[in-house]
């Protein structure tokens, strides 16, 4: 974001002298390196044939033996999710999940032995699959008469490891797992200050999880660094760690792919002369989008909605650094009504120039869709007019020079985070019989889940905005809204919104569970957009300031093949 120099003008002055922002951002640090990557169709076939072979063997050892107990079972669905395969088996895990969560509630003797462990591992499987369990009948066994945590648990690290991963997944009230993080993370912590190297495997895994549980981590990702866990268990499962990597190598080209043809896109709509005050991220947009749906039947999805995403980041730059109040007033109303026709009206030419970009980009989209899923475009679109108006409602604040009431500032800005929109628009090109129009009826109304997913994407923004940036702006943020609402201290504020970032989690946590409002798979998309976050924005704005957790994400999933 960059400050904004709003021209003075009066109704006598003749001469409007506009002064543009003199910012610049920090241009893209990849240049071409994504413009051209060949693959023949043939050789991602061959690759896809190997996966099938290889996806057959491990389908029939892992899930056509029904003899298994249920730890077992446990753990090999735990590394099949973890290495990333778990898109090649859904209906197999649900399946087992299904039988395994039976069992708990109508068999509770069976599982009475079970060690930290497995309870933990238990508990986050069948969580993390919507089945409702109850964290103090599977938790309260391991507290003492005074209902503290045993302290004989403390010498158990990897059974903290696993309750700590498992705590990440409560619901809002849920006191026995806000316990059971902050039990975890002191004795994890301890562990790892107590041990002169971290080189050991078991300390690596902390180290990783605490900087970012599973529940908060891009699934690629995690998969990449799990991969290479797995490899040095010497029980390891080889056929399943051979499928895993050559999975991970497909999809790295798949994806690479269709990176270089957004990267063509990009370039040939030549949107960094058109526009040079805006952020020249699409290797990173594309990432964001990736982190949202990776699996390759989303290949369409991924393509509209980084378009969409790449426009939306250009509008936010015209109305937070460049555009004259007027400017953005014309723009909002020329996009209100949503009509070609009336380009002529729109001055300056840059803003001709979006204004076109906008709705043929929109107008595409809708080619790309059947007839019966057309009407798709319409609910897109009526999500970016809202977003426009409310990042002109923002702009007015800053021409005003005012701060507005917490309360106020965030009617506005969970609109203007644009999670809402993206959202709504990561299902136009789900080609998928889950998405209906009643789906996008429900999604038009202010959803608990949408919201929390907002309230992560703001709130993180917001601190990260203004912790770590030297250059303070000039636009209001949460935090000072905040302050000068409550009578605050800078980091009495950060507190707060902290705990309302980790109370967001446990909503979302919460919308996950059966029966869902809508399918889960669509659900997804509003976690997977908030676990993004926490990647880019934990430690600054990692868009914005492309630094090291940015590029080696980018690096990991689109450059670096596993060897």
């Amino acid at each position: 974001m960059s400050t904004q120099i709003l021209a003075s003008s009066s109704q006598n002055e003749k001469i409007h002298k506009i002064l543009r922002p003199t910012k610049k951002f920090q241009p893209s640090v990849w240049g071409e390196r994504f413009l051209h990557y060949n693959i023949s169709e043939q050789e991602l076939r061959y690759k896809q044939q190997e996966v099938e072979e290889l996806k057959a063997v491990v389908k029939k050892e892992i899930f056509g033996e029904s003899a298994y107990d249920v730890s077992h079972q446990l753990k090999l669905i735990n590394a099949v999710e973890r290495l990333g395969l778990s898109y090649l088996f859904e209906s197999e895990i649900e399946n087992e999940l299904e039988s395994i969560y039976n069992k708990s509630v109508d068999q509770n003797y069976i599982l009475k032995d079970e060690n930290l462990h497995d309870a933990s591992l238990r508990f986050r499987l069948l969580r993390q699959h919507g089945f409702r369990v109850s964290s103090p009948d599977i938790f309260e066994k391991f507290k003492d008469e005074d209902g503290n945590f045993k302290e004989c648990l403390v010498s158990d690290t990897i059974g903290l490891l696993s309750l700590y991963e498992a705590s990440h997944l409560s619901c809002v009230g849920e006191n026995i797992l806000d316990e059971a993080l902050a039990f975890t993370t002191t004795h994890l912590t301890e562990f790892l200050a107590n041990k002169k190297e971290h080189d050991d495997p078991l300390s690596k895994e902390i180290s990783q999880a605490l900087e970012r549980p599973l529940r908060k981590s891009l699934e690629r990702l995690a998969a990449r660094h799990f991969i290479s866990i797995y490899e040095n268990e010497t029980s390891h499962n080889k056929v399943l760690l051979q499928l895993a990597k050559l999975d991970f190598n497909l999809l790295q080209s798949m994806h690479k792919k269709e990176l270089s043809e957004i990267s063509r896109w990009w370039k040939e709509s030549d949107f960094v002369h058109k526009f040079p005050f805006a952020r020249d991220r699409i290797v990173e947009l594309y990432l964001w989008i990736l982190a949202v749906y990776y699996e390759p039947q989303y290949s369409l999805a991924r393509n509209i909605l980084t378009k969409i995403i790449a426009l939306t980041s250009i509008a936010d730059d015209i109305y937070d650094a460049y555009g004259t109040f007027e400017e953005l007033e014309h723009l909002t109303e020329a996009v209100e009504r949503w009509d070609i026709n009336i380009i002529d009206k729109l001055n300056p030419e840059y803003l001709q120039t979006f204004y076109k970009e906008l709705l043929n980009s929109y107008e595409e989209f809708e080619q790309e869709l059947s007839k019966e899923e057309t009407y798709r475009v319409h609910y897109a679109k009526e999500r970016f007019k809202e977003i426009l108006r409310s990042f002109l409602e923002e702009a007015w604040w800053l021409k005003e020079g005012r701060v507005p009431s917490f309360d106020e500032y965030l009617k506005f800005s969970l609109i203007t985070c644009g999670y809402h929109m993206l959202i709504v628009n990561s299902l136009i090109g789900m080609k998928s019989s889950i998405v209906t129009k009643e789906v996008f009826e429900w999604f038009s109304m202010d959803r608990k889940i949408i919201r929390a997913s907002s309230t992560i994407c703001r709130f993180m923004d917001d601190i990260a905005e203004h912790k770590f940036e030297q250059e303070k702006n000039d636009e209001p943020t949460a935090v000072e809204c905040y302050m000068k609402q409550c009578g605050v201290s800078e980091e009495e504020a950060y507190d707060e919104l902290n705990k309302r970032i980790a109370n967001a989690w446990k909503e979302i946590n919460e919308e996950l569970l059966k029966p869902t409002g809508v399918a889960s798979p669509i659900l997804v998309r509003a976690l997977n957009f908030s676990k993004f976050m926490d990647l880019f924005y934990k430690n600054g704005d990692g868009y914005t300031q492309v630094g090291k957790v940015t590029k080696d994400s980018i690096a990991a999933l689109l450059i670096d093949p596993i060897p």
